[in-house]
């Protein structure tokens, strides 16, 4: 008996690290590249597979930009009725659709001198359904992970606390996101070995 949830354990968590793999941020033109008017971008996006999980990861200096545009923009190296705009020299923008997209800089003859991008994004593959239950067995529900504490408030009559926000262009961290994934592979592996 110990030596099967053993062995069940083992298969939920290469499960869920495998899930947590599924997602790629994908750094534009390879690993420690720039964004640049060296070109080949299309060359590179052809040789790769992006899905609606993953990210596109833009590195650049600040004499260029990220200019998301449609399929006439590009064909065009026109930014004009751009989609969106991003500047700051390090740009994540995640790919939660499936369908072509396409990237140009927006800096008059970057474009023209190599600086796009075009990828075409495929819908993830879903998550396989969960096993039945064997007959018998009772049902255990999943273990939801625990809600982080809220930071501590400090209050003042005297004085308004600033507002602060995210710089713009800029994304959160998905570190709290594969946390959260990682707190929820756990628990469902503790469910299956409880429900045993």
């Amino acid at each position: 008996m110990a030596m099967v949830k053993a062995v069940l354990v083992a298969v939920v968590a290469v499960a869920a690290l495998a899930q947590l793999a599924a997602a790629v941020d994908h750094p534009v033109g390879g690993s420690g590249v720039k964004w640049s008017t060296s070109g080949g971008y299309d060359a590179w996006s052809g040789a790769q597979k992006f899905t609606t999980k993953d990210s596109l990861v833009f590195d650049y200096s600040s004499s260029h930009d990220v200019v998301e545009v449609s399929k006439a923009g590009y064909d065009a190296c026109s930014a004009s009725g751009a989609v969106a705009t991003y500047t700051g020299g390090k740009t994540t923008i995640k790919l939660t659709t499936a369908g072509k997209r396409y990237f140009i800089c927006g800096i008059p003859g970057h474009c023209a001198a190599g600086m796009k991008l075009a990828v075409n994004v495929v819908a993830a593959a879903a998550t396989p359904a969960t096993p039945a239950k064997p007959r018998g067995q009772r049902s255990v529900a999943p273990v939801a992970a625990p809600a982080p504490a809220p930071a501590p408030v400090e209050s003042s009559t005297d004085e308004q606390q600033p507002n602060v926000s995210a710089p713009t262009g800029s994304t959160p961290s998905s570190a709290a996101t594969i946390g959260a994934k990682a707190a929820v592979a756990i628990a469902m592996g503790m469910a299956v070995v409880f429900a045993m």
